[in-house]
Protein backbone atom coordinates (compact mmCIF):
# COMPACT_ATOMS: atom_id res chain seq x y z
CA UNK A 1 0.00 0.00 0.00
CA UNK A 2 1.49 3.95 -0.58
CA UNK A 3 1.02 5.32 2.88
CA UNK A 4 -2.08 7.85 2.37
CA UNK A 5 -1.67 10.50 5.70
CA UNK A 6 -4.24 12.55 6.40
CA UNK A 7 -2.29 14.23 9.77
CA UNK A 8 0.35 12.51 12.00
CA UNK A 9 -0.80 9.43 12.82
CA UNK A 10 -4.05 9.52 10.77
CA UNK A 11 -3.86 6.73 7.39
CA UNK A 12 -6.54 5.66 5.12
CA UNK A 13 -6.34 1.87 5.21
CA UNK A 14 -9.25 1.69 2.68
CA UNK A 15 -9.38 0.13 -0.96
CA UNK A 16 -10.11 0.97 -4.09
CA UNK A 17 -13.40 -0.81 -6.13
CA UNK A 18 -12.20 -0.15 -10.10
CA UNK A 19 -14.65 -2.96 -11.68
CA UNK A 20 -17.90 -2.04 -9.60
CA UNK A 21 -20.53 -0.79 -12.41
CA UNK A 22 -24.17 -0.98 -10.15
CA UNK A 23 -24.76 -0.34 -6.77
CA UNK A 24 -27.98 -1.25 -5.73
CA UNK A 25 -29.51 0.14 -9.41
CA UNK A 26 -27.05 3.14 -9.26
CA UNK A 27 -24.94 3.09 -12.32
CA UNK A 28 -21.02 3.53 -10.58
CA UNK A 29 -19.58 4.27 -13.87
CA UNK A 30 -16.05 5.30 -12.32
CA UNK A 31 -15.87 2.81 -9.81
CA UNK A 32 -15.45 3.36 -6.44
CA UNK A 33 -14.05 2.73 -2.78
CA UNK A 34 -14.62 1.45 0.61
CA UNK A 35 -12.63 3.83 2.61
CA UNK A 36 -11.40 2.68 6.06
CA UNK A 37 -8.97 4.88 8.92
CA UNK A 38 -6.57 4.17 10.92
CA UNK A 39 -5.77 6.70 13.83
CA UNK A 40 -2.48 5.43 15.64
CA UNK A 41 -1.93 7.27 19.49
CA UNK A 42 -1.22 5.65 22.81
CA UNK A 43 -4.74 4.04 22.03
CA UNK A 44 -5.37 2.93 18.10
CA UNK A 45 -8.94 3.03 16.76
CA UNK A 46 -10.11 1.36 12.81
CA UNK A 47 -12.66 3.95 11.52
CA UNK A 48 -14.93 1.63 9.84
CA UNK A 49 -14.31 -1.57 7.45
CA UNK A 50 -14.71 -2.05 4.16
CA UNK A 51 -16.80 -4.93 1.77
CA UNK A 52 -16.16 -8.49 2.43
CA UNK A 53 -14.69 -9.26 -0.73
CA UNK A 54 -11.91 -6.76 -0.36
CA UNK A 55 -11.08 -7.70 4.11
CA UNK A 56 -7.57 -9.61 3.12
CA UNK A 57 -6.54 -6.27 1.49
CA UNK A 58 -7.85 -4.22 4.27
CA UNK A 59 -5.68 -6.49 6.88
CA UNK A 60 -2.63 -6.18 4.67
CA UNK A 61 -2.88 -2.26 4.60
CA UNK A 62 -3.67 -2.05 8.58
CA UNK A 63 -0.41 -4.74 9.33
CA UNK A 64 2.05 -2.24 7.16
CA UNK A 65 0.83 0.13 9.91
CA UNK A 66 0.32 -1.91 13.05
CA UNK A 67 -0.61 -5.72 14.27
CA UNK A 68 -4.00 -5.79 14.70
CA UNK A 69 -4.28 -7.53 17.71
CA UNK A 70 -2.98 -3.69 18.82
CA UNK A 71 -6.55 -2.13 17.35
CA UNK A 72 -7.99 -1.41 20.78
CA UNK A 73 -11.75 0.51 18.92
CA UNK A 74 -13.26 -0.31 15.69
CA UNK A 75 -15.81 2.37 15.47
CA UNK A 76 -18.43 1.33 13.12
CA UNK A 77 -20.35 4.69 11.72
CA UNK A 78 -22.56 2.38 9.74
CA UNK A 79 -23.37 -1.10 9.22
CA UNK A 80 -24.38 -1.44 5.50
CA UNK A 81 -21.75 -4.34 4.54
CA UNK A 82 -20.43 -1.96 2.40
CA UNK A 83 -18.81 -0.42 5.23
CA UNK A 84 -19.26 -3.07 7.86
CA UNK A 85 -19.19 -6.60 6.32
CA UNK A 86 -15.20 -7.20 7.06
CA UNK A 87 -15.75 -6.71 10.29
CA UNK A 88 -16.15 -10.38 11.66
CA UNK A 89 -13.07 -11.00 10.10
CA UNK A 90 -10.82 -8.09 11.39
CA UNK A 91 -12.22 -8.64 14.85
CA UNK A 92 -10.58 -12.35 14.82
CA UNK A 93 -7.40 -10.73 14.33
CA UNK A 94 -8.14 -7.15 16.83
CA UNK A 95 -9.45 -9.98 19.51
CA UNK A 96 -8.99 -7.21 22.22
CA UNK A 97 -10.66 -4.63 20.29
CA UNK A 98 -14.08 -2.63 21.88
CA UNK A 99 -16.42 -1.33 19.19
CA UNK A 100 -18.42 1.46 18.98
CA UNK A 101 -21.51 2.19 17.61
CA UNK A 102 -24.73 3.83 18.18
CA UNK A 103 -27.76 2.17 20.09
CA UNK A 104 -28.52 1.37 16.46
CA UNK A 105 -25.87 0.57 15.46
CA UNK A 106 -25.06 -2.17 17.99
CA UNK A 107 -28.67 -3.74 17.31
CA UNK A 108 -27.82 -4.19 13.77
CA UNK A 109 -24.15 -5.31 14.42
CA UNK A 110 -26.26 -7.80 16.05
CA UNK A 111 -28.74 -8.67 13.43
CA UNK A 112 -26.29 -8.90 10.72
CA UNK A 113 -23.23 -11.13 12.38
CA UNK A 114 -24.53 -12.25 15.45
CA UNK A 115 -23.87 -10.97 19.16
CA UNK A 116 -19.91 -12.28 19.61
CA UNK A 117 -18.91 -8.84 19.85
CA UNK A 118 -17.85 -6.44 22.84
CA UNK A 119 -19.91 -3.25 21.73
CA UNK A 120 -20.07 0.10 23.43
CA UNK A 121 -22.55 2.10 22.53
CA UNK A 122 -22.20 6.33 22.02
CA UNK A 123 -24.72 9.16 21.41
CA UNK A 124 -23.70 12.88 20.25
CA UNK A 125 -21.54 14.77 22.30
CA UNK A 126 -19.74 11.81 23.77
CA UNK A 127 -16.43 11.53 23.26
CA UNK A 128 -13.61 8.94 23.75
CA UNK A 129 -9.91 9.68 23.98
CA UNK A 130 -7.34 8.05 21.90
CA UNK A 131 -3.91 9.94 23.81
CA UNK A 132 -3.31 13.21 22.14
CA UNK A 133 -6.26 12.82 20.29
CA UNK A 134 -10.29 12.96 20.93
CA UNK A 135 -13.01 11.66 19.05
CA UNK A 136 -16.53 13.29 19.38
CA UNK A 137 -19.55 11.36 18.01
CA UNK A 138 -22.44 12.91 16.15
CA UNK A 139 -25.17 10.82 15.77
CA UNK A 140 -27.14 10.68 12.59
CA UNK A 141 -30.05 8.88 11.86
CA UNK A 142 -31.02 8.03 8.13
CA UNK A 143 -27.85 9.63 6.72
CA UNK A 144 -28.94 7.33 5.72
CA UNK A 145 -29.35 4.34 7.74
CA UNK A 146 -30.86 4.99 11.18
CA UNK A 147 -27.69 3.77 13.02
CA UNK A 148 -26.02 6.46 10.74
CA UNK A 149 -23.50 8.58 13.03
CA UNK A 150 -20.19 10.88 12.46
CA UNK A 151 -16.98 10.87 14.08
CA UNK A 152 -15.25 13.86 14.71
CA UNK A 153 -11.50 14.28 15.14
CA UNK A 154 -11.21 17.17 17.61
CA UNK A 155 -7.19 17.93 17.47
CA UNK A 156 -6.96 17.48 13.65
CA UNK A 157 -10.57 19.14 13.05
CA UNK A 158 -11.34 16.04 10.83
CA UNK A 159 -15.10 14.75 10.03
CA UNK A 160 -15.23 11.56 9.12
CA UNK A 161 -19.13 10.87 7.97
CA UNK A 162 -19.30 7.65 6.64
CA UNK A 163 -21.55 8.11 3.54
CA UNK A 164 -22.27 11.58 3.71
CA UNK A 165 -20.35 14.01 1.33
CA UNK A 166 -18.58 10.85 -0.71
CA UNK A 167 -18.62 9.84 -4.12
CA UNK A 168 -18.37 6.88 -6.10
CA UNK A 169 -15.41 7.22 -7.53
CA UNK A 170 -12.17 4.65 -8.10
CA UNK A 171 -9.03 6.80 -7.94
CA UNK A 172 -5.34 6.19 -7.39
CA UNK A 173 -5.75 9.54 -5.96
CA UNK A 174 -7.44 10.61 -2.50
CA UNK A 175 -7.42 14.04 -1.88
CA UNK A 176 -9.67 16.95 -3.72
CA UNK A 177 -6.58 18.52 -5.00
CA UNK A 178 -5.60 15.87 -6.45
CA UNK A 179 -8.31 14.62 -9.18
CA UNK A 180 -9.83 16.79 -11.68
CA UNK A 181 -12.46 19.60 -9.66
CA UNK A 182 -15.33 18.62 -12.93
CA UNK A 183 -15.37 14.79 -12.15
CA UNK A 184 -15.44 15.01 -8.63
CA UNK A 185 -18.28 17.57 -8.44
CA UNK A 186 -20.08 15.32 -11.04
CA UNK A 187 -19.53 12.19 -9.08
CA UNK A 188 -20.46 14.08 -5.74
CA UNK A 189 -23.69 15.46 -7.47
CA UNK A 190 -24.52 11.99 -8.70
CA UNK A 191 -24.41 10.50 -5.16
CA UNK A 192 -26.48 12.74 -3.47
CA UNK A 193 -29.18 12.74 -6.72
CA UNK A 194 -29.46 8.58 -6.25
CA UNK A 195 -28.89 8.06 -2.60
CA UNK A 196 -29.44 11.58 -0.30
CA UNK A 197 -32.32 13.42 -2.37
CA UNK A 198 -35.20 11.51 -0.24
CA UNK A 199 -33.58 12.53 3.27
CA UNK A 200 -33.12 16.31 2.16
CA UNK A 201 -34.90 17.66 5.37
CA UNK A 202 -32.89 15.60 7.54
CA UNK A 203 -29.62 16.72 5.91
CA UNK A 204 -30.63 20.36 6.10
CA UNK A 205 -31.23 20.07 10.14
CA UNK A 206 -27.98 17.81 10.46
CA UNK A 207 -25.96 20.25 8.67
CA UNK A 208 -27.79 23.22 11.04
CA UNK A 209 -26.92 20.90 13.95
CA UNK A 210 -23.24 21.06 13.05
CA UNK A 211 -22.54 24.47 12.34
CA UNK A 212 -24.47 25.61 15.58
CA UNK A 213 -21.88 22.88 17.86
CA UNK A 214 -19.10 25.08 16.66
CA UNK A 215 -17.20 22.45 15.31
CA UNK A 216 -14.40 23.80 12.99
CA UNK A 217 -14.33 21.48 9.78
CA UNK A 218 -10.70 21.26 8.14
CA UNK A 219 -11.18 18.03 6.03
CA UNK A 220 -14.46 15.43 5.40
CA UNK A 221 -12.93 12.22 4.47
CA UNK A 222 -16.21 9.87 3.48
CA UNK A 223 -16.69 6.17 3.01
CA UNK A 224 -16.62 6.81 -0.33
CA UNK A 225 -14.11 8.35 -3.16
CA UNK A 226 -11.95 11.36 -2.29
CA UNK A 227 -11.11 13.03 1.15
CA UNK A 228 -12.35 16.85 0.99
CA UNK A 229 -9.09 18.78 2.30
CA UNK A 230 -8.67 21.79 0.26
CA UNK A 231 -11.79 23.28 0.64
CA UNK A 232 -14.60 21.32 2.62
CA UNK A 233 -17.07 24.20 2.71
CA UNK A 234 -17.36 23.61 -0.76
CA UNK A 235 -18.82 20.29 -0.42
CA UNK A 236 -20.95 21.36 2.54
CA UNK A 237 -22.42 24.39 1.04
CA UNK A 238 -23.66 22.04 -2.15
CA UNK A 239 -25.27 20.16 0.48
CA UNK A 240 -27.02 22.48 1.61
CA UNK A 241 -28.72 23.74 -1.70
CA UNK A 242 -29.26 20.32 -2.60
CA UNK A 243 -31.30 19.67 0.42
CA UNK A 244 -32.86 23.35 0.16
CA UNK A 245 -34.00 22.00 -3.56
CA UNK A 246 -31.72 24.81 -5.27
CA UNK A 247 -33.25 24.79 -8.88
CA UNK A 248 -33.35 26.59 -12.26
CA UNK A 249 -35.13 27.44 -15.17
CA UNK A 250 -34.17 23.66 -16.60
CA UNK A 251 -36.54 20.76 -18.20
CA UNK A 252 -35.65 16.97 -18.05
CA UNK A 253 -37.13 15.13 -20.69
CA UNK A 254 -37.15 11.67 -20.07
CA UNK A 255 -38.54 9.20 -22.58
CA UNK A 256 -38.07 5.91 -24.43
CA UNK A 257 -39.51 4.85 -28.07
CA UNK A 258 -40.69 1.64 -29.47
CA UNK A 259 -40.53 2.59 -33.41
CA UNK A 260 -39.76 6.36 -33.19
CA UNK A 261 -43.03 8.00 -32.46
CA UNK A 262 -42.53 8.41 -28.71
CA UNK A 263 -38.71 10.11 -29.62
CA UNK A 264 -40.37 12.33 -32.53
CA UNK A 265 -42.40 13.95 -29.73
CA UNK A 266 -39.66 14.33 -26.85
CA UNK A 267 -37.76 16.76 -29.65
CA UNK A 268 -40.88 18.44 -30.75
CA UNK A 269 -41.07 19.28 -27.07
CA UNK A 270 -37.67 20.39 -26.37
CA UNK A 271 -37.93 23.16 -29.20
CA UNK A 272 -40.76 24.07 -27.57
CA UNK A 273 -38.98 24.48 -24.08
CA UNK A 274 -35.70 25.81 -25.68
CA UNK A 275 -37.86 28.26 -27.90
CA UNK A 276 -38.87 29.88 -24.03
CA UNK A 277 -34.68 30.43 -23.41
CA UNK A 278 -35.34 27.48 -20.42
CA UNK A 279 -32.18 25.13 -20.52
CA UNK A 280 -33.66 21.27 -21.78
CA UNK A 281 -32.00 18.03 -21.30
CA UNK A 282 -33.72 15.28 -23.68
CA UNK A 283 -32.89 11.56 -21.76
CA UNK A 284 -33.22 8.43 -23.98
CA UNK A 285 -33.98 5.14 -21.64
CA UNK A 286 -31.52 2.10 -22.67
CA UNK A 287 -29.06 5.10 -24.45
CA UNK A 288 -28.93 6.74 -20.91
CA UNK A 289 -29.71 5.54 -17.91
CA UNK A 290 -31.60 6.18 -14.79
CA UNK A 291 -28.77 7.19 -12.45
CA UNK A 292 -28.16 10.11 -15.03
CA UNK A 293 -31.44 11.12 -15.19
CA UNK A 294 -31.71 11.48 -12.14
CA UNK A 295 -28.97 13.63 -11.23
CA UNK A 296 -29.96 15.72 -14.08
CA UNK A 297 -33.28 16.44 -12.28
CA UNK A 298 -31.92 17.46 -8.88
CA UNK A 299 -31.27 21.12 -10.35
CA UNK A 300 -34.30 21.53 -12.55
CA UNK A 301 -37.83 23.03 -12.07
CA UNK A 302 -39.61 20.11 -14.69
CA UNK A 303 -39.65 16.89 -15.58
CA UNK A 304 -41.10 15.79 -18.50
CA UNK A 305 -41.63 12.02 -18.87
CA UNK A 306 -42.78 10.26 -22.01
CA UNK A 307 -43.64 6.62 -23.02
CA UNK A 308 -45.26 4.50 -25.24
CA UNK A 309 -48.02 1.98 -24.55
CA UNK A 310 -48.00 -1.38 -24.36
CA UNK A 311 -49.87 -4.30 -23.33
CA UNK A 312 -52.19 -0.95 -22.20
CA UNK A 313 -49.67 0.03 -19.99
CA UNK A 314 -46.30 2.03 -19.87
CA UNK A 315 -43.40 0.26 -21.78
CA UNK A 316 -40.46 -1.38 -19.12
CA UNK A 317 -38.26 1.23 -19.07
CA UNK A 318 -40.45 4.10 -18.16
CA UNK A 319 -42.48 2.07 -15.46
CA UNK A 320 -38.81 1.27 -13.39
CA UNK A 321 -37.71 4.71 -14.16
CA UNK A 322 -40.72 6.16 -12.19
CA UNK A 323 -40.64 3.31 -9.60
CA UNK A 324 -36.78 4.33 -8.97
CA UNK A 325 -37.60 8.39 -9.33
CA UNK A 326 -40.91 7.79 -6.65
CA UNK A 327 -38.80 6.36 -4.16
CA UNK A 328 -35.89 9.18 -4.48
CA UNK A 329 -38.83 11.61 -3.95
CA UNK A 330 -37.34 14.60 -5.82
CA UNK A 331 -38.85 17.94 -4.28
CA UNK A 332 -40.79 21.05 -6.15
CA UNK A 333 -40.72 19.78 -9.37
CA UNK A 334 -43.48 19.96 -11.72
CA UNK A 335 -43.97 16.55 -13.56
CA UNK A 336 -45.48 16.21 -17.17
CA UNK A 337 -46.47 13.21 -19.31
CA UNK A 338 -47.05 12.50 -23.10
CA UNK A 339 -46.64 9.61 -25.46
CA UNK A 340 -48.02 7.51 -28.02
CA UNK A 341 -50.07 4.24 -28.43
CA UNK A 342 -51.44 2.89 -31.25
CA UNK A 343 -55.25 1.00 -30.99
CA UNK A 344 -55.38 1.77 -27.06
CA UNK A 345 -53.68 4.32 -24.68
CA UNK A 346 -52.87 3.48 -20.73
CA UNK A 347 -49.01 4.84 -20.72
CA UNK A 348 -50.06 8.53 -19.89
CA UNK A 349 -52.71 7.55 -17.61
CA UNK A 350 -50.42 5.14 -15.83
CA UNK A 351 -47.75 7.29 -15.59
CA UNK A 352 -49.94 10.29 -14.33
CA UNK A 353 -51.58 8.15 -11.69
CA UNK A 354 -48.14 6.41 -10.29
CA UNK A 355 -46.56 10.53 -9.86
CA UNK A 356 -49.50 11.48 -8.19
CA UNK A 357 -49.67 8.41 -5.64
CA UNK A 358 -45.98 9.64 -4.85
CA UNK A 359 -47.14 13.47 -4.15
CA UNK A 360 -45.95 14.66 -6.86
CA UNK A 361 -47.10 18.45 -8.39
CA UNK A 362 -48.76 17.41 -11.58
CA UNK A 363 -49.46 19.20 -14.59
CA UNK A 364 -52.62 19.73 -15.77
CA UNK A 365 -52.14 19.30 -19.18
CA UNK A 366 -50.47 16.56 -20.98
CA UNK A 367 -50.12 15.01 -24.62
CA UNK A 368 -51.03 11.50 -26.08
CA UNK A 369 -50.71 10.62 -30.23
CA UNK A 370 -52.09 7.85 -32.09
CA UNK A 371 -49.50 5.90 -34.17
CA UNK A 372 -47.07 8.34 -35.68
CA UNK A 373 -47.13 11.90 -35.28
CA UNK A 374 -47.75 14.48 -37.57
CA UNK A 375 -47.45 18.27 -38.13
CA UNK A 376 -50.38 19.20 -36.32
CA UNK A 377 -49.55 16.86 -33.46
CA UNK A 378 -45.84 17.70 -33.16
CA UNK A 379 -46.93 21.85 -33.38
CA UNK A 380 -48.84 20.25 -30.32
CA UNK A 381 -45.62 18.74 -28.85
CA UNK A 382 -43.49 21.83 -29.62
CA UNK A 383 -46.80 24.24 -27.62
CA UNK A 384 -46.43 21.59 -24.62
CA UNK A 385 -42.93 22.43 -24.22
CA UNK A 386 -43.55 26.06 -24.43
CA UNK A 387 -46.43 25.42 -21.69
CA UNK A 388 -43.84 23.87 -19.54
CA UNK A 389 -41.15 26.19 -19.55
CA UNK A 390 -43.44 29.09 -19.31
CA UNK A 391 -44.86 27.71 -15.99
CA UNK A 392 -41.66 27.46 -14.45
CA UNK A 393 -40.49 30.54 -15.48
CA UNK A 394 -43.53 32.34 -14.16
Amino acid sequence: MNKVSLAEGINWVGVVDWNIRDFHGYVTRRGSSYNAYLIQDEKTALVDTVKHTFSSELLRNICELVDPAKIDYIIVNHVEMDHSSSLPIVAKYAKNATIIASQRGKDAIIEHYGADFNIQTVKTGDTLKLGKRTLTFVEAPMLHWPDSMFTYIVEDKILMPNDAFGQHLASVQRFDDEVDEHVLMEEATTYYANILMPLAPLITRKIQEVVQMGIPIEMIAPSHGIIWRSDPSKIIKAYADWSANASKNKVVIVFDTMWGSTDKMARSIAEGVANQGVDVKVLKLRAANRTEAMTEILDAKAVAVGSPTLNNGMFPTISSFLAYATGLKPKGKLWSFFGSYGWGGGAVKNMTEMAQKAGFQINDQSIEVKYIPESEDLKKCFEFGQQIAAKIKA
